[in-house]
């Protein structure tokens, strides 16, 4: 943005910090998924950070990409026929993919701010959603994920246990280790320092 100047002192320092986060190997990976993904039209960006962030920065990567997570007939970003030229229309489009990736089940802890993208001030935080985006669609596993499953982690998933009475019965009259037990030590004939001295 034009109003951005240079940084100086303690926000240089925390700038600098949040630019190390970035992670240029990941960036790779991230972009064969999102090409994989979407196809050779959505094209490659330069290298580097600054390459990803134009890449990404009105937005249109982004909403094809959610958009290819989900079925034909219900596709959450719409997508205008001509990329946005204007700020806050580019803007927008990227509020558009962060509310579809959040109800896609991406938590708000790994979602980025629009600013981070727009103005590249956190392209880490950029691909940690991308990257829990990613793990959320091989998880679910449910035919729309295109790519090498192993580019992303699976998400830990629910295992539901079901007991039958009896066994629930029988678990009252186990004692966990946690309530103590009668078997092994104890602190008899034990003593902590000197006792205490009464004077009269």
């Amino acid at each position: 943005m034009a109003n951005k100047g240079p940084a100086y002192g303690m926000s240089r320092d925390v700038q600098s910090k949040i630019e190390k986060k970035y992670d240029e190997e990941l960036e790779d990976r991230l972009v064969e998924w999102i090409v994989a993904q979407c196809g050779a039209a959505v094209g490659r960006p330069e290298r580097g950070r600054l390459g990803f962030q134009v890449w990404l920065k009105n937005g249109i990567v982004l909403s094809r990409l959610v958009n290819s997570l989900y079925p034909d007939g219900s596709k959450p970003v719409k997508i205008p026929d001509a990329p946005p030229t204007m700020v806050f229309k580019q803007m927008e489009q990227i509020a558009q993919f962060l509310k579809a990736a959040e109800d896609y089940g991406v938590i708000k802890t790994d979602m980025f701010q629009t600013v981070d993208l727009f103005e590249a001030k956190d392209m880490a935080a950029v691909q940690r959603t991308l990257v829990a985006l990613g793990s959320l669609a091989v998880t679910k596993n449910d035919g729309h994920y295109h790519g090498d499953p192993n580019w992303f982690m699976k998400k830990a998933q629910e295992h539901k246990r079901e007991f039958t009475e009896s066994q629930l019965k029988e678990g009252k009259n186990v004692i966990g280790l946690q309530m103590g037990s009668n078997k092994g030590a104890s602190q008899a004939g034990m003593s902590y320092g000197r006792p205490r001295q009464i004077i009269s």
